[in-house]
Parts: C-alpha cells; sequence; structure tokens
C-alpha cells in the first residue's frame, strides 16, 4: 500500500470563508475527506496535515523520507517565496505534487513563481478540490511504475 503525505501551508485552514470567489466553498476538512476518499480508492493511505508554520512544514518533509513513499503539497502562500521548502522537497528523492485549488499563474504576478515547480514531478491547479484528488491519482501512478 502506498503511504502519501498531503501537507496544506499557511491560511489554508480558513477555506470555506477566505475568498470563496478564488478557493470555492470547501472547508480544508472537505478537502481532506476528498483525499482519504482518492486515497482509499487506490489503497494508498493518505496522511494529510496543514501549518501555518514554515518550520513545521520543513520538519514534516525532511521527516517523510523515512516514512512515505510520496508528498503532495499546496504549500500556499511559501510557494512563492520559500526556499528552504524547495531544498527540503529536494532532498527526499520522493515524488513530489504541487497542488493548488487556483491557477497561480492567472493571478497577481507574484503568484507565477513557484520555489515547488523545479522539484516536484506532478503540477496540478486550478480544479478545486479536484487538484489533489488528481494528483494522488499522478503519485500513485508514478508510484506503480
Amino acid at each position: 500500500m502506498a503511504s502519501i503525505l498531503i501537507i496544506n501551508g499557511p491560511n489554508l485552514n480558513m477555506l470555506g470563508t477566505r475568498e470563496p470567489e478564488i478557493y470555492g466553498h470547501d472547508t480544508l476538512a472537505d478537502i481532506e475527506n476528498h483525499c482519504r476518499e482518492a486515497g482509499s480508492k487506490l489503497e494508498a493511505d493518505i496522511d494529510f496535515r496543514q501549518s501555518n508554520h514554515e518550520g513545521e512544514i520543513i520538519e514534516w518533509i525532511q521527516g517523510a523520507r523515512e516514512k512515505f513513499d510520496a508528498i503532495g503539497i499546496n504549500a500556499a502562500g511559501y510557494t512563492h517565496t520559500s526556499v528552504a521548502i524547495h531544498d527540503a522537497l529536494k532532498l527526499t528523492g520522493l515524488p513530489i505534487a504541487e497542488i493548488h485549488l487556483s491557477e497561480p499563474k492567472e493571478r497577481e504576478a507574484f503568484r507565477h513563481y513557484s520555489f515547488i515547480e523545479p522539484v516536484a514531478s506532478v503540477h496540478v491547479s486550478g480544479k478545486g478540490k479536484n487538484s489533489y484528488s488528481e494528483a494522488i491519482q499522478q503519485l500513485h501512478d508514478i508510484l506503480k511504475s
């Protein structure tokens, strides 16, 4: 059974009320349930986490090398600012999926660059909560091949 760590960055705990015109009305709990359903269909174990703290996210990524087969990450605002998260993801050697609810490259100019993109083998954005299930499917496919 594949084991996939799903990491969510800052402010994603506010989904459902945070800019629903951009992020939709699903809460983070809704997205977690959606991910668990997607994982269950693939017989993949999903560990779903959220933090507003960069250091905690980095510690989860570093620890993933020993516990997980792949990582899906919606680094939220850290996508565009964190070299440290980039470096942590790079050192894992695991398949990485970059996930976004919206399409960052169609938003403000500062969101067009991603520090996650160069280290990710999967990129899914602009599909709301389905970005997560598609990323889980693609990671599962990579692990099977």
